[in-house]
């Protein structure tokens, strides 16, 4: 059963803007199913897969045969296996000088993305789809990006739906792909059977195209060893210690992770705009139940009480935050605050030159104490202080100190 993905909205914006519109996103979180699904509303778009073995020797083959046979409106999927094709796409939407001809799905790799910006720039519209939202498993149809400001929360009353606290760890337990929740939560083999699979595919299609990796063995301990810092401040060193592979190797199975958008870099926010990339991001896993079942949690019950508790709940929310910008096609403008006093603000959304510092925590009754960090942004040159406050598994809103609130996680 399909369910709607609020990136809908998104694809057929940017196809009133754009040439080509391309969806990038980690494997199985859904990109051909929602072009397929968009294909059906759009008179005359067709559907083309390169994962058509003789459909792909005549896309790298003869480029311009491939699009006399299959003429636009098109819908491309996995471009990522004909990155020769960009090329021809441009020629053809500067020939006809018409909006969405192309709609294209791929994961985000390093040549497809190459190919895009030097041949696609100013022609294409991209959106990175995640898995499902929380909104989207509920059938929630607000979609707008998570701010904590304004008329948010009197909108997001409107259609909140209730999360108990046992849903919640299953959720994040089990995750939030499409596959394992098209019917429901998914039980413990199908869970298993996917991740398992997952996995596998996942080395076997994607990483060893990208960095020639030489033993699986290796590469899987390094996952594995990433996922259990996720929420953490990245330790390359550590992970190589712990791996035995070179500093170098680490590095470039990281990058891998990010641009597969298996994991993502939360930045430190900084006083100066144009060093917000320093030293020390924070790590963290895009799939809550990868982690888990890489780290060998399979049932939600002890996991909402074990080691990896809060890390694992802070890496779901600020996933949710993230996806709610994402399928708006917007970059989520989202920090972390550390300084040299020790002090820490788990989250900042900063936005048009407001700061709305948030907190993250796991139980139902937060205090002022949670918001006491929060002190530091006021003092913050070029900055104004904006609404915020602790998202955690409370039930309902609740006012904890001026702008500041309790915010259930069933608000994202």
């Amino acid at each position: 059963m399909y369910k709607p993905r609020h990136a809908e909205k998104t694809i057929a914006r940017l196809a009133k803007n754009f040439g080509a519109v391309l969806v990038t996103g980690a494997r199985q979180v859904g990109k051909t199913t929602l072009l397929k699904e968009f294909g059906k509303g759009t008179p005359g778009l067709r559907y083309v897969t390169l994962d058509n073995p003789l459909t792909l020797n005549e896309a790298v083959s003869e480029g311009s045969v491939f699009f006399k046979q299959h003429k636009p409106p098109l819908i491309i999927d996995e471009i990522q296996y004909a990155p020769g094709l960009f090329p021809y796409i441009k020629m053809i939407t500067d020939t006809e000088k018409a909006k969405g001809l192309f709609f294209m799905s791929g994961s985000q790799q390093f040549h497809m993305m190459k190919n895009v910006s030097e041949s696609l720039a100013g022609r294409i519209g991209m959106v990175t789809l995640p898995s499902f939202s929380l909104r989207e498993i509920q059938g929630v149809t607000y979609d707008k990006p998570f701010l904590p400001a304004g008329d948010y929360f009197a909108r997001r009353e409107e259609n909140a739906l209730p999360l108990p606290y046992d849903e919640l760890w299953t959720l994040i337990q089990r995750g939030t792909m499409p596959a394992l929740n098209a019917e429901g939560p998914a039980g413990e083999d199908e869970w298993n059977d996917f991740y398992t699979t997952y996995t596998k595919t996942y080395i076997e299609r994607d990483v060893r195209d990208l960095a020639q990796v030489g033993s699986e063995r290796q590469f899987m301990q390094f996952l594995i060893m990433a996922a259990g810092r996720t929420g953490q401040l990245l330790n390359l060193s550590s992970i190589v210690q712990d791996t035995g592979i070179s500093p170098s190797t680490a590095e470039r199975w990281l990058s891998i992770l990010i641009a597969s958008n298996i994991a993502y870099l939360l930045r430190p926010f900084s006083l100066n705009i144009s060093k917000r990339m320093v030293k020390t991001p924070k790590l963290y896993f895009s799939d809550t139940a990868l982690v888990c079942f890489l780290l060998g949690w399979d049932n939600p019950v002890p996991l909402s009480r074990g080691p990896m508790a809060g890390a694992l709940f802070e890496t779901f929310v600020i996933g949710e935050v993230i996806k709610s910008y994402a399928s708006a096609g917007k970059e989520a403008p989202v920090f972390f605050y550390r300084d040299r006093d020790g002090k820490e603000i788990d989250l900042l959304i900063v936005q048009n030159g407001v700061i709305h510092p948030l907190e993250i925590k796991k139980h139902a009754n937060p205090g002022p104490a949670d918001i006491a960090a929060f002190e530091v942004t006021e003092k913050i040159n070029g900055y104004s202080r904006g609404g915020g406050g602790v998202i955690c598994a409370c039930e309902e809103p609740a006012v904890l100190k001026g702008g500041d609130r309790a915010i259930p996680v069933s608000y994202l």
